[in-house]
C-alpha cells in the first residue's frame, strides 16, 4: 500500500504546488506512513533506527519525507499532562 503511494508522489513536483497546498494534500498520507513506521519499532527493536532511517531516506519527494519524519517525531514525543 505505501509503495503505491510513494510511486504516485515521486512524479509530483513540490514546486508545482505551494508548500501549504502540498502539506494539506499529503498530511494524512504522511501521518499514516509515520504510524506504519512507528509500529515496526516493537517488532524490529534495536534494528529499528537504521531501518526507519533507510525508509525515510527512500521517500520522495523530499518535502513528503520531511513530513513523515516530523510526524514520526511527534509520535515519539511523550504525551503531556
Amino acid at each position: 500500500m505505501a509503495q503505491g503511494r510513494i510511486d504516485q508522489l515521486q512524479g509530483q513536483r513540490v514546486t508545482s504546488l505551494s508548500r501549504a497546498e502540498f502539506h494539506q494534500q499529503h498530511l494524512a498520507d504522511a501521518r499514516n506512513e509515520a504510524l506504519r513506521l512507528f509500529q515496526q519499532k516493537t517488532v524490529l527493536q534495536g534494528a529499528w533506527l537504521n531501518w526507519v532511517a533507510a525508509q525515510i531516506y527512500s521517500l520522495r519527494p523530499a518535502a513528503y519525507a520531511s513530513m513523515v519524519r516530523r510526524e514520526l517525531q511527534r509520535l515519539q514525543e511523550p504525551e503531556g499532562p
